[in-house]
């Protein structure tokens, strides 16, 4: 069993990462933040007795159940919202929020060994231009990419918290990798 320490220490480590994929899914800051607190309330309320090694195929695949469970919620209110906006005057003026979706976290230069600045603002330049790339996949293919090249696990993790065979998860690995290379060759990146 994780001590309360350890549990902390762990959801401090998941924190960042876990809300980049949050963020990669649902295109919204504070969709992530939510999402991500969720997900480690959940771990932390059901899971608080595992021990520290299980945590992290635990935390991803509730994270990752927790952003489906979103775009379920957001499809089931996006059938309701249409169906009562047939009710709505036509010359009724509709409040929109202004905010950006394909917004992502701006590289921390500070956080960057490199001290040239050309070479930083290239990095950042890399970093958004993959970010954006990585949106454009489709979700399982994100999903998979993110699990095994972002958060370094196996196959056969991988597949559990996805809930599908490892030949998927490579399927999924190998077709994102092929359009992520794609995607940047367009823009003048070699691989």
């Amino acid at each position: 069993m994780a001590t309360k320490q350890e549990f902390s220490n762990f959801l401090a480590e998941v924190e960042r990462r876990a809300y980049k994929q949050a963020l990669f899914a649902v295109r919204d800051e504070h969709l992530a933040l939510d999402i991500v607190q969720d997900s480690m309330m959940k771990l932390v309320e059901k899971y608080s007795a595992k021990p520290l090694e299980e945590l992290p195929l635990l935390f991803q695949r509730i994270l990752q159940n927790t952003i489906r469970d979103f775009y379920r919620r957001q499809k089931t209110r996006s059938l309701w919202t249409t169906l009562f906006s047939a009710f709505i005057p036509s010359d009724h003026e509709k409040e929109s929020e202004d905010f950006d979706l394909l917004e992502t976290l701006q590289s921390d230069a500070s956080s960057s060994k490199v001290n040239d600045p050309h070479q930083q603002l290239e990095q950042s330049q890399l970093i958004n231009l993959l970010e954006r790339a990585i949106e454009t996949l489709p979700a399982r293919q994100r999903e998979a990419f993110l699990l095994r090249y972002w958060e370094e696990m196996d196959v056969m993790e991988t597949a559990k918290i996805m809930g599908c065979s490892e030949g998927s998860v490579k399927t999924h690995c190998s077709r994102a990798t092929h359009a992520l290379a794609a995607m940047l060759k367009k823009h003048g990146i070699g691989l």
